[in-house]
């Protein structure tokens, strides 16, 4: 059985919904994620707004709306139909322009040289053919411009968190299908050396992980596990962020060769 990313579909109505699985992705993640992105724009000297932004694998929106916040120009893509809907639902609702269209990372329905940043969370372990992904980011990014990820690395530590805790065992997995394949999560030398191919030079990786106690984070585990807290709230407590280690996820940024 391979990856079942036709979740995104049959649950994507609800990213916004704390109650639903999919929002883990938000809570702590989303800031988590970003404070580090804006690290990374203001240490390059760059101002976010009136930047053309496209944030590759979108799902409902999360970093999208945050970008857009900055004033950045952001096309959202994303290759399920029901997320996009929620996506451009929840940013007209929240006053925010972005464009949203239902396409792949492995074709961008975009001009070659037209975004200054691309923005890739929680996609490249999810898609069949990493080179082309990269690759078309390459091809849509103007030189000098910025790309910023994260993703899981492939490594013990990852396998039984994410596939075996998480995911395989019947009394600690959060949802009933097979959201990851270990043998698609990706190296952070495997992951450079796609990258140099497409002439995206890597500027760094830092680990990605929760901050809060360890006690912590597993017992708000469970409680969402009984439904006796949101997903969302798990993620809140989780305090997900930069950390040291790159064990189990990391996250970064690349350059385009000018």
């Amino acid at each position: 059985m391979g990856i079942d990313n036709q979740i995104y579909d049959r649950i994507g109505g609800g990213w916004w919904d704390e109650a639903n699985p999919l929002n883990m992705l938000n809570g702590s993640f989303t800031p988590g994620r970003f404070a580090y992105f804006r690290s990374v724009l203001a240490r390059r000297g760059l101002d976010p707004a009136g930047l053309r932004a496209v944030d590759i694998g979108c799902g409902g929106g999360f970093m999208a709306e945050e970008f857009a916040r900055l004033g950045c120009q952001v096309a959202g893509i994303d290759p399920s139909e029901v997320s996009v809907r929620t996506a451009r639902e929840h940013a007209g609702s929240s006053g925010l322009t972005v464009g949203y269209a239902v396409a792949s990372g492995e074709r961008l329905p975009l001009d070659a040289e037209s975004v200054e940043l691309a923005c890739c969370c929680d996609v490249l372990e999810h898609v069949s053919d990493l080179d082309r992904v990269i690759g078309e980011t390459a091809r849509v990014l103007k030189p000098g411009g910025i790309y910023l990820f994260d993703t899981i690395n492939r490594t013990f530590a990852s396998k039984i968190l994410v596939i075996k805790v998480a995911q395989d065992w019947r009394l600690t997995r959060v949802i009933d299908t097979e959201l990851h394949t270990w043998t698609m999560f990706i190296t952070p030398t495997e992951l450079e050396g796609t990258l140099r191919r497409h002439g995206l030079r890597l500027g760094e990786i830092t680990g990605l992980g929760p901050r809060a106690n360890k006690l912590v984070v597993l017992r708000s585990y469970l409680q969402a596990r009984s439904g006796r807290t949101t997903f969302g709230r798990l993620s809140e407590l989780m305090d997900i962020g930069e950390v040291k280690s790159t064990g189990v996820s990391y996250m970064g940024y690349a350059i385009k060769n000018e």
